[in-house]
């Protein structure tokens, strides 16, 4: 008697440079940008995202070429954002994004990833702001993604994808609910990241089966429940709380992540799942072999 995995055919899996412990374009305990992209072929992926910009090569010809001999390609580039304070903001935001977009669009990738701004330092703990928007601010958030989103289709052709993130105010089941309903889906999608979403209390297959036509990107990662819930229990900010460990490798942590590819799988639609498996800092050998062994388990999910 055999068993048959489901085939996820809309499935493309990759990964990324913070699966490499990349959170910054220049840091001395971060691995070169030629190893990282050695190593992501190596593991096995064909699509990456650009990481922090100017962490990978920001002209797009040696780019393309680093990336082509490698045979890989280009799903996303990510930008950081802090748009709940309004218009005040867009300027500085826009020579932000579109730089990056104009790379994103050279690589020939369709998907721009919009992460929120902290509200408390990932680094230090110190909080930067309250944690919770006021109604003005979820306003000024929501208008501005809008505008962002249909400023990025129009000059670059790329779908905005918001990532909902520990430590930002787009991070719970209340809070992502609320900025979808507040949101056009013909200018915003989001970016669902499994582990994130895990980390805030969140039900991932919960999330695809209600606003399915929403999710326009996956990333995949989960959480080590144990180390989780005293992470919750004593407020450990997010970048000590990767330290210790609490993104881990799958299958190890929450959520399973079977369930959320059929779900996603069921939406009839083609949808990247990078992998990401936040670590930093980390030894510069530790990443090839868990991502070697990550796109085996994927494989045996059938994607």
């Amino acid at each position: 008697m055999t068993s048959s995995v489901p085939t996820l055919s809309r499935i493309r899996v990759g990964s990324a440079p913070d699966s490499w412990g990349v959170w910054f374009p220049d840091d001395p305990q971060q691995v070169p940008w030629h190893r990282f992209l050695d190593e992501v072929a190596a593991a096995g992926y064909e699509w990456i995202e650009l990481g922090p910009y100017g962490y990978l090569p920001s002209d797009p010809g040696r780019l393309g070429e680093e990336t082509a001999r490698r045979g890989l390609k280009v799903s996303a580039g990510t930008v950081f954002t802090g748009l709940h304070h309004g218009p005040a903001v867009w300027e500085k935001t826009w020579d932000h994004v579109a730089d990056i977009a104009a790379l994103t669009r050279a690589m020939g990738a369709e998907h721009l990833v919009v992460i929120p701004s902290f509200w408390r330092d990932d680094k230090s703990g110190e909080v930067l702001e309250d944690r919770t928007l006021t109604a003005g601010q979820w306003r000024d958030l929501t208008a501005q993604t809008e505008r962002l989103g249909r400023e990025v289709r129009d000059r670059y052709g790329l779908s905005v994808v918001v990532h909902p993130h520990a430590d930002t105010h787009i991070d719970s089941e209340e809070n992502v609910s609320r900025f979808l309903d507040a949101t056009d889906p013909e200018l915003v999608s989001l970016c669902l990241d499994t582990g994130h979403y895990a980390y805030c209390g969140g039900d991932s297959v919960k999330l695809i089966e209600t606003y399915g036509e929403r999710i326009g990107y996956l990333h995949l990662k989960q959480v080590d429940p144990e180390i989780l819930a005293g992470v919750v229990a004593n407020g450990v900010p997010f970048g000590p709380a990767v330290g210790r460990g609490v993104m881990c490798e799958p299958p190890s942590g929450v959520p399973a992540l079977e369930p959320v590819l059929a779900a996603a799988q069921r939406l009839g639609v083609d949808l990247f799942a990078i992998v990401e498996q936040d670590m930093y800092p980390c030894p510069p050998d530790k990443p090839l072999p868990i991502a070697t062994r990550t796109r085996r388990f994927l494989r045996g999910c059938g994607a």
